[in-house]
């Protein structure tokens, strides 16, 4: 029978050396009360000590909830996560060599919960390869004290592929909302419902534990069985987490338009961007927008392309959806990021990622942090300090259409447009386009491989990889490009034989007129 404990008896069922597992997405479905209370008994006695934390998206909030609370020396041996940049305190220790530190891709370990739930070979997939996770590269590992393998290079079918290796999962620490008196999880007032699922199956079929954390005990029966997302057979401990511990995200306590028990009539996203570098990229990159497009938008410059396409009157020409599981409706932000507002449908996330990793997205608009003369991203780590992949390698890897969108320079950038042209005011102080990029997220070679069409836009000007290299194919009016393009590269592109401006459009205060854009360019 399930047990109802409370938080501090939950932290003091956990052992030294144990392999536990958390469920979150930044904010999201993040069970609060446990870590923190794991948190709590090691600084008070010192243990646990030299754990294993495996978990898929960045958990926390840049500070010192979610898998913050695990970021103490000695606390921790090794750490298997998809995200770092939310839990600056993992991500130290693993800078300064204190514990061993991988890097994989969310989507995989996502499946790869799934396949140890189900006593199967780990994950096996192309996901990584010719990036840092590629044994031949990195091999994922975040630091020197990193040294076993684990993932390796096999052949199937005269093909490569990455195997990701498994091994047991002890504790599984996953949230719900509500629990009846046998057990059963239901998740509806949460925002996503994650891998919680294939996380306590794991653990279960692991000859481990689960303890879910929830916000209120309900009488059995009283759950519709379609409601139920973790059966109570697989459940052992339920904790009744306080209000503060149990918020929606690290952002709302609650919000019914995330959970989809309302529908809101307006969004805040509907708000018109000041015309800026970032409307800029994202008035281009909305360019090639496609109808009836499935697409997924990172994070930060990218959501302008959504915005965009509202002010133009066509927020309904493409379906957005995040990697945390929602489908449809306007993608929240910030600490929210995860959450939908408005959702169509909000799936478990290893099966949205088998939708990914299938190419089942037809644009993928992420983020532009740094390039080089083969057309390789790097979002993950820079200047040795660890953001890691999240889904970016997921993603870009698989989509049809991948488009990078960022500022040509990084730091202090500042712009002006008169005239119709775009003048730079202050330039940034950092370079984007690198020889070499410090860590490979997306690999070129392994997108020219695979036909992929990949572009990459800035402020001031288009790029796209081909077979022979980076191709400068438009430059903003207003631009000299040799003095605020090619100068400030540390490669030369190839310069398109047909080179264009960018479309005047983009450039003025009034509406471009998207529709009728696209509809003269057969999109």
């Amino acid at each position: 029978m399930v047990k109802i404990i409370t938080a501090v008896e939950a932290a003091s069922l956990i052992k030294d050396t144990t392999t536990i597992a958390t469920s979150g997405f930044v904010g999201s479905a993040n069970p609060e009360a446990l870590t923190a209370a794991l948190e709590e008994r090691f600084l008070r006695e010192g243990k646990p000590n030299h754990l294993t934390l495996v978990y898929c998206a960045g958990q926390g909030d840049g500070k010192n909830c979610g898998a913050n609370h695990f970021g103490h020396a000695h606390m921790i041996k090794r750490v298997v996560g998809g995200h770092f940049k939310m839990a600056p305190k993992l991500s130290n220790l693993a800078v300064e060599e204190k514990i061993e530190a991988y890097n994989f891709p969310q989507g995989t370990l996502t499946h790869w919960f799934r396949n140890i739930a189900g006593k199967k070979p780990g994950v096996i997939t192309k996901v990584g390869l010719n990036t840092f996770v590629d044994p031949r590269v990195e091999g994922g590992k975040l630091n020197k004290k990193t040294t076993q393998d684990l993932v390796e290079i096999i052949q199937l079918g005269g093909e490569e592929w990455l195997w990701y290796k498994p091994f047991p999962i002890d504790v599984a620490l996953i949230r719900g909302t509500s629990a009846d008196e046998n057990g059963n999880i239901s998740i509806e007032k949460e925002s996503v419902s994650l891998e919680i699922l294939s996380i306590a199956q794991a653990a279960k079929n692991s000859g481990g534990i689960v303890i879910v954390q929830v916000e209120r005990i309900v009488k059995s029966g009283s759950l519709h069985p379609m409601n139920v997302k973790v059966p109570g057979i697989i459940v052992d401990y339920i904790v009744v987490s306080e209000p503060s511990n149990h918020m929606q995200t690290y952002s709302e306590q609650y919000n019914p338009a995330y959970s989809g028990a309302v529908k809101l009539s307006s969004l805040s996203s509907h708000c018109v961007m000041a015309l800026d570098e970032r409307k800029i990229i994202a008035r281009r990159a909305a360019m090639e927008l496609i109808p009836n497009a499935i697409v997924n938008l990172g994070i930060g410059v990218p959501e302008g392309v959504a915005m965009v396409a509202n002010e133009e009157g066509m927020g309904d020409i493409m379906t957005l959806t995040v990697e945390a599981g929602p489908v449809g409706g306007i993608p929240a932000g910030s600490l929210n990021f995860g959450a939908s507002s408005n959702a169509e449908a909000i799936l478990d996330q290893p099966y949205q990622f088998d939708f990914y990793d299938g190419g089942g997205l037809d644009l993928a608009f992420l983020g532009l942090a740094e390039t080089d003369k083969h057309g390789n991203i790097n979002v993950s780590k820079f200047k040795g300090c660890v953001a890691g992949c999240g889904g970016f390698i997921n993603i870009t890897q698989n989509t049809k259409d991948v488009i990078f969108l960022g500022t040509f320079m990084a730091g202090g950038l500042k712009i002006r447009i008169a005239d119709g042209k775009l003048h730079i005011i202050i330039e940034g102080r950092n370079k984007k386009f690198l020889e070499h990029v410090e860590q490979i997220t997306f690999s070129g070679k392994y997108a020219q491989d695979n036909h992929q069409s990949v572009m990459y836009i800035t402020e001031r000007a288009v790029f796209r990889l081909t077979a022979e290299g980076m191709v400068l194919t438009e430059i903003a009016p207003g631009i000299d490009m040799d003095k605020d393009i090619l100068a400030l590269m540390d490669f030369k592109p190839i310069i398109a034989t047909d080179l264009k401006m960018m479309d005047a459009r983009i450039f003025k205060e009034e509406k471009m007129g998207l529709s009728e854009m696209l509809s003269r360019c057969g999109k």
